[in-house]
């Protein structure tokens, strides 16, 4: 392998024609001494006009600013993307990641140059990539151009070695991956969390994200036996199980003994563990989020959460008092997969309030991310609304019984006078 280049001597210019789109690794996987690179000479104005694609970005890659001459895309506005979006400078693909990974791989989605962190294969030949085998990794096999940055301090992990990747450039990493810090659930998570966790039977295969309520769900699965992982991305939480002996795999019907993930979206801890550990792989979304495969699996129990849900089981995991402050991600992906698995659930877990006190379950959705045709199960920390089989009418009094007492009269006074037609 050829000696890789120090950032301060890399430049972009020989990689980056007017108009490209520009792909870089997300959230943990985020390439960072790539990224701050390419825009500190995209601000010294040595670049040409590009897109810049970006996933969640959980850095400070982007403080110095984004100069007018790159647009930004993502497919959401999670972590550091919020703040472009509130300059006006996000512009968002709303779509399934199963979609987007598809799109991406066909052309129909055009990436020229992709960035992403590397190092090199647990066989010895070829590349290992780590901490994610994304969209990102989706792009190499259209880009025209691949520039890695080699990171020595990230996992070596099954599932992410790839002999037919031909890196155009290799720049060396100047820090350590990026990691998230440890997650402490507040005492409303710990609530929600004791009402999902008696809703999954042993040996169902657990999907979650990452946050104060993913931690509390871990947590409170500590009595469980036998169960599996099969998710878009897992969190440090996650060791705990296996440690405990909760989290066996030993029931999957495909890929038994082995958590499945497509991203490693914790610290040190979950990288180390996840080193050269074979019951650990990681797969693309053509396996994590696709329908065939979760419904292959038996009891898939999908937790996911969302900004707010109304009365007849609309999910809007986008936007926020008309602030765009999420995304579709693989949340309808998991919510179908998981009605299709046979004994699975979809569970949508949310705090009955947001920080101001307003309520998060709402008469009508307003951007609706996932339909009342897929909802199943909500559960908020005043209990557990179960929806799949039943009419609006019944509907509309689960979902006002664990909304927050406060707002519960409200509600259903405003179905009464307003919502009827909603039916």
């Amino acid at each position: 392998m050829a000696d890789a280049d120090r950032a301060a001597d890399f430049s972009f210019v020989p990689y980056i024609r007017p108009g490209d789109r520009v792909m870089v690794g997300q959230g943990t996987a985020e390439p960072q001494t790539l990224l701050r690179r390419l825009l500190e000479q995209a601000r010294a104005g040595e670049l040409p006009a590009f897109t810049l694609f970006l996933g969640p970005v959980f850095s400070d890659s982007l403080s110095g600013g984004v100069p007018n001459s790159v647009s930004v895309e993502s497919y959401g506005a999670i972590g550091a993307t919020r703040g472009l979006m509130r300059e006006g400078r996000l512009d968002i693909f709303p779509t399934h990641l199963s979609s987007l990974n598809r799109d991406i791989l066909s052309g129909l989605i055009r990436v020229d140059v992709v960035l992403l962190p590397l190092r090199p294969a647990i066989t010895g030949a070829g590349w290992n990539l780590g901490i994610a085998r994304d969209i990102a990794f989706a792009a190499t096999h259209r880009a025209r151009a691949v520039i890695g940055e080699l990171q020595p301090n990230q996992p070596q992990t099954f599932g992410g070695d790839v002999r037919d990747l031909v890196v155009d450039a290799m720049v060396q990493a100047e820090g350590g991956p990026v990691e998230l810090p440890v997650t402490r659930p507040d005492d409303v998570s710990l609530q929600i969390a004791a009402h999902v966790a008696p809703l999954a039977p042993d040996g169902a295969v657990l999907q979650t994200g990452v946050g104060g309520i993913p931690a509390a769900v871990c947590a409170a699965f500590r009595d469980h036996r036998d169960i599996g992982v099969h998710s878009g991305a897992v969190p440090d939480e996650i060791v705990d199980l296996v440690e405990r002996g909760v989290v066996t795999n030993a029931r999957k019907e495909v890929d038994a003994g082995v958590s499945v993930t497509g991203m490693l979206l914790g610290g040190r801890r979950l990288y180390d563990f996840a080193h050269r550990n074979q019951v650990f792989r990681l797969a693309g979304h053509e396996t994590t989020h696709a329908h065939r495969s979760l419904s292959q699996l038996s009891r898939l129990f999908a937790v996911n959460s969302a900004l707010e849900v109304d009365l007849t089981g609309q999910v809007g995991a986008e936007v926020a008092n008309g602030r765009y402050l999420g995304a579709v991600g693989g949340q309808v992906d998991f919510v179908r997969g998981a009605q299709a698995s046979p004994g699975g659930r979809s569970v949508i877990a949310l705090p009955s309030r947001t920080a101001q006190g307003d309520s998060r379950i709402v008469l009508r959705a307003g951007i609706v991310t996932c339909g009342r045709a897929d909802a199943d199960t909500f559960v908020t920390e005043h209990g557990v609304a179960e929806l799949r089989g039943q009419p609006v009418s019944e509907r509309v009094k689960r979902m006002i019984a664990i909304a927050a007492p406060e707002h519960q009269e409200a509600l259903a006074r405003t179905w009464r006078d307003t919502g009827m037609a909603l039916k």
